[in-house]
């Protein structure tokens, strides 16, 4: 398959309102691509959107949605078709996490989180599929995590959704590769966004503990800037990688998973003792 090319392609993020969805549309922009951008935070997606028609004066569209609703995401995919034609780069980069073991996690959160984090990315992929297949040399970029490699503990629901993810972007990419359709998936790791610092409290937090504990974790251990996450999946959507781990702590990560798939964690917390 050829290189992927941006200039007068029509992208789609879901996510783009900041982070590393935000950071994706801007780099695009650079490249001429033709953006629709989803995200249920509407001012922050104009906000990206603004940034885009500056910085490369692209041709952008905006759609405020909530990707918790459970819609099948088909009125996104006619409404990007309508206004931009099909659809050749979708990028399912929307995602969420919670606090709280499991036993402290509600159904009704766990739901929820499985709900952005997995099954808008399968309905998006799916509302879009028909555009993708009639469009030879397509791609579809889905975010997994580090914690799509290795599951630590507080991590049960995200974990779950992400190594879910990740199954699903790789059975697709076998299907898709006869069709000339190609998949990334991408593992994150210690990435500067919001996500861990806005991670929904689940159970009971009368002083708050949980949610100091993500924004303390979120400013230890997220630190590569979302500008630089952008750069390395753009380059690997245009040279067609079907996988990508992002960080150095990731690709130990990975390693670790594969050498000592039953005993990751404890290795890794001995390391980490060792290290303070």
């Amino acid at each position: 398959m050829q290189r992927f090319t941006f200039a007068g392609r029509t992208c789609v993020i879901t996510g783009a309102a900041g982070g590393i969805g935000g950071a994706l549309a801007v780099e695009l922009a650079k490249r001429r691509a033709v953006l629709a951008l989803v995200d249920r935070d509407a001012e922050g997606l104009e906000r990206v959107a603004d940034v885009c028609r500056e910085v490369g004066r692209a041709e952008v569209s905006t759609y405020d949605m909530d990707l918790s609703d459970g819609g099948d995401r088909l009125d996104l995919a006619a409404a990007v078709l309508g206004r931009h034609g099909p659809a050749d780069l979708v990028i399912n980069n929307a995602g969420v996490t919670l606090t709280g073991t499991f036993e402290q996690n509600s159904i009704a959160d766990v739901d929820w989180l499985l709900e952005i984090n997995l099954h808008a990315v399968i309905r998006t992929t799916k509302a879009f599929l028909p555009q993708l297949l009639d469009r030879p040399g397509s791609h579809i970029v889905n975010m997994s995590s580090l914690f799509g490699l290795l599951a630590p503990p507080g991590q049960v629901a995200y974990a779950t959704s992400k190594y879910a993810v990740r199954g699903f972007t790789e059975a697709l990419r076998h299907e898709l590769a006869p069709r000339e359709v190609g998949v990334t998936v991408v593992h994150p790791g210690g990435i500067r966004t919001g996500i861990a610092a806005n991670a929904r409290v689940s159970g009971l937090d009368p002083d708050g503990e949980q949610a100091a504990q993500a924004r303390r974790f979120a400013e230890a251990a997220l630190t590569m800037p979302p500008e630089e996450a952008a750069r390395q999946i753009v380059a690997a959507i245009q040279s067609r990688r079907p996988r990508l781990v992002i960080t150095r702590e990731a690709r130990a990560g990975d390693w670790l998973a594969r050498i000592a798939p039953a005993r990751y964690w404890t290795i890794s917390e001995l390391v980490a003792r060792r290290l303070r």
